[in-house]
Parts: C-alpha cells; sequence; structure tokens
C-alpha cells in the first residue's frame, strides 16, 4: 500500500510539474501563420511566452571586441541542419526562400524559376529571390554581445542556419534592422509584433542568450499586443 500511495504521489508530482514549467520544445514549436504570409508563428501562449521572457538571465550587452560576422558559417547545406529540402544541392539561403515563399518553382542545381514571397515585416510581394534577404531573427552580432562570443565555431554555424532564427524578409527591411534588438528596432507591420517577440524569447531561451533590460521591456511590449485565449 505505502509504495503504490508512493508512485502515486510521484506520478501527480510529474504531472504538475509537466503543467507548469515551461519547456524548450513549447517554445520551440513553430508553424507557418495562416495566409502564407512567410512568417512563423510559435503556438506557446502570451502568458508562457512572458514566464519564458522572466527566465532569461538580463544583463547589459557585452562587448563586440573580436566579433567577425565570418565566424559564423551560414548558407551551408540545409538538410545538414533540418530543413525540408527533395534538393540535396541547396543552402539554407535557398531553403528559406523555398519554405517562406509561394508557388515556388525550383530547377536543377536549386535553381529558382519563378515564385512569391511576401515580406511580414512591410506586407509588400516580391517575385524575384534577388529582393529577399535570409534574416536572422536575433541577428549574428545581438547574439554575439549576449553570449555567443564564448561559443565554439560548431554551435555559432547550427546557430547561424537554425531554421527558427531565419525568416525570408524584403532587403532593405533587413538592412534597416542591421543587428538592432526590439528596443531599437521592431518590424513596421505592428500585426506580426506578438510572433516576432515570441520567436524572438524562443531564440535567446534556446541558446541561453541574455536580453538587456531596455530589450526585454520592449519584448513586453510587444507581447501585450497578443491577442487573448
Amino acid at each position: 500500500m505505502r509504495r503504490a500511495a508512493r508512485r502515486i504521489a510521484l506520478l501527480t508530482l510529474l504531472l504538475i510539474l509537466a503543467a507548469t514549467s515551461i519547456s524548450c520544445s513549447e517554445i520551440e514549436s513553430v508553424l507557418k501563420e495562416s495566409g502564407a504570409t512567410g512568417d512563423r508563428n510559435t503556438r506557446v501562449s502570451p502568458g508562457a511566452a512572458g514566464k519564458a521572457l522572466k527566465n532569461l538571465e538580463v544583463s547589459p550587452p557585452g562587448s563586440m571586441a573580436g566579433y567577425d560576422r565570418e565566424d559564423f558559417p551560414h548558407w551551408s547545406d540545409a538538410r545538414e541542419f533540418g530543413w525540408d529540402v527533395s534538393d540535396g544541392s541547396c543552402d539554407v539561403r535557398e531553403a528559406a526562400l523555398i519554405r517562406d515563399g509561394e508557388d515556388v518553382v525550383v530547377g536543377e542545381g536549386c535553381d529558382f524559376e519563378s515564385g512569391r514571397w511576401l515580406d511580414p515585416y512591410t506586407t509588400r510581394t516580391y517575385t524575384d529571390p534577388l529582393d529577399i534577404d535570409i534574416d536572422h531573427l536575433v541577428p549574428l552580432a545581438n547574439a554575439y554581445r549576449s553570449g555567443a562570443s564564448g561559443w565554439d565555431e560548431p554551435l555559432r554555424e547550427r546557430y547561424a542556419n537554425d531554421p527558427n532564427n531565419l525568416l525570408s524578409v524584403e532587403d532593405n527591411a533587413n538592412q534597416e534592422k542591421g543587428d538592432k534588438g526590439p528596443e531599437a528596432w521592431k518590424p513596421p507591420n505592428r500585426a506580426i509584433w506578438c510572433s516576432y517577440a515570441k520567436r524572438w524569447i524562443s531564440v535567446k531561451s534556446d541558446y541561453d542568450l541574455t536580453v538587456n533590460p531596455q530589450e526585454k521591456a520592449a519584448l513586453k511590449q510587444m507581447l501585450a499586443t497578443c491577442k487573448k485565449g
């Protein structure tokens, strides 16, 4: 009887922990938004995202001394980093364009023949893939000054090619954003502030990156735009 009671108590405790904890897999769960916007949105609740944000370490931005973008190898082999592509010759940039586009036709050697891309930052649509940049949602330089300065190259390469941290956007919007965090730049399209903040928190949670006080306040502001329910 005692053994059975202990088992029941342990099972109850595990169920409570499962219901209240914020797991990486929950934060990382992403799906394309309806309406084929090309954006991706976490299906985690605003409350859960807020709890995950509270769990992030708050620290002033670190030094950029020694930073070199080329120390984060990017546009690597797509399949190696978990991208779903039918052509083994596709790199990560090409895989992102395929994932985020509509009616995309790719020829031999992952050469783009046609397609449409709706930029989630500006809501404008483009048909030339050369007009599209692949944005690191949490920029490489931002990651560097919030913890990635101490990473080895394999981890930096994984980060630079992670599907959850990449988004196809209009090139001018991407250049305007640069390496800014949400405290200094937010998407002009306010409709995606909620999903943008959730995904930013997801990336920082997954890679144990810090947030600065102004960044945390901006993310809270963006989460406040999430629809209830």
